[in-house]
């Protein structure tokens, strides 16, 4: 066995990340008093959430997002009083350029989906006022764009850490260096036992909260979830104060280039199609140098200031076929609860997350958000097409 007192009611989270925390102490929160996380890595902090760059944002296209956003928000903002951590939330600000009148278009109606859902601090700026919030971007070829004050960043160890030492006080063991490789099922169908390279745990209750691993830990119930990972690759300067710290997250909406200011290094996003092995978080050296031609292209300041290429790495999100989150139990194992898919959102919507699966757990449904759009049988069509058996 695992741990010692372990019964038939445990509920095991399967990853120890910033979402299998957060399940994790909502879990304890509502009473919940046999939970255990497993996870493979050696310590926390050690998969993607230690990867993330750490920003936070409402201004989404669709209205799910928007509303875990809010969700997510709001608990970040009481953060501390909650879980006595800190979460490092500074709205700094998200910007959004737009360098053609179709992607503006696009981002106006965006704009009118999140004001529709409850956000109330986006606005469309123009050219000037774009001058204004970031004066280092080149002005050439903007056409517009939009900005939310209270977007911003966050620090996604810190909210690791602070999920995690709460829920630890309300009595949930963390379990590392335990790789899960076997879910034993009953002839009910349901998840009787998780089995590790140490032993068996005896559960009621299973929570995949894997992230870009989550479909290999579905399988092992025999169930096809269709996550796949993808590599997102970050460079990274070495110090400097061309920039400032409180400059917005500027985000170029036709082909994702973005970037922000961390610990006094400039970080540059670009994204690509991901690597030829869906797992590997190499940097590739060719992508570092197309980066930094765009960086020098349309934030003049950044010409003579060097990629510290030693310090760059990548990560991976945690992909879902529609780009949203997955929240929800199996059709065909119903003691096997997901939190997956997150599509990049993970760090941002954690908290929302959380929260809401523990409502699902114990409540038998979410009672803090409408989460039908993010149900796991929204697929089944797609399981049928790859004859697996369904969510």
């Amino acid at each position: 066995m695992i741990g010692g007192g372990v019964t038939g009611a445990t509920v095991a989270v399967i990853g120890g990340g910033v979402i299998g925390a957060s399940v994790a102490y909502h879990l304890a929160a509502r009473g919940v008093r046999d939970v255990v996380v497993l996870d493979r890595a050696p310590r926390a902090g050690e998969g993607s959430t230690g990867r993330a760059t750490g920003g936070f944002r409402v201004q989404f296209a669709t209205a799910v997002n928007v509303r875990l956003s809010l969700l997510a928000r709001e608990k970040l903002r009481r953060f501390t009083d909650e879980t006595g951590g800190y979460c490092g939330f500074i709205p700094a600000g998200y910007l959004w350029i737009a360098r053609n009148e179709a992607e503006l278009a696009a981002l106006r109606s965006a704009l009118e989906l999140q004001r529709a859902n409850g956000v109330d601090d986006a606005v469309e700026v123009d050219a000037d006022a774009i001058a204004r919030l970031n004066p280092a971007l080149r002005r050439e070829e903007i056409a517009g764009g939009t900005y939310c004050a209270s977007d911003g960043f966050v620090a996604p160890l810190k909210i690791l850490d602070g999920y995690r030492r709460a829920a630890e006080r309300l009595g949930v063991r963390f379990v590392w260096d335990a790789d899960v490789i076997g879910l034993r099922r009953g002839r009910d169908g349901r998840i009787t036992a998780v089995c590790t390279a140490s032993g068996e745990l005896s559960v009621g209750n299973v929570v995949n909260a894997a992230g870009a691993w989550a479909a290999h830990v579905a399988s092992l119930a025999g169930v096809a979830l269709p996550v796949t990972p993808l590599r997102r690759q970050v460079a990274v300067t070495v110090p400097t104060a061309v920039l400032p710290q409180t400059m917005p997250m500027t985000i170029y909406a036709g082909d994702g280039f973005h970037l922000r200011v961390r610990d006094g290094r400039v970080l540059l996003l670009l994204p690509t199609a991901g690597a030829a092995d869906a797992f590997d978080v190499n940097v590739d050296p060719g992508w570092i140098d197309a980066v930094e031609r765009i960086a020098r292209a349309r934030v003049p300041c950044l010409t003579g200031v060097v990629i510290d290429r030693a310090a760059c790495w990548a990560g991976l999100y945690e992909m879902s076929p529609d780009g949203h989150a997955i929240i929800g139990t199996a059709r065909s194992v119903p003691n096997l609860y997901f939190a997956n898919g997150a599509s990049g959102h993970g760090v941002m919507h954690a908290p929302a997350l959380g929260q809401l699966l523990a409502e699902i757990v114990v409540d038998g449904a979410a009672t803090s958000l409408d989460v039908s759009a993010l149900r796991p049988d929204r697929f089944a069509d797609l399981g049928a097409q790859r004859a697996c058996e369904l969510l």
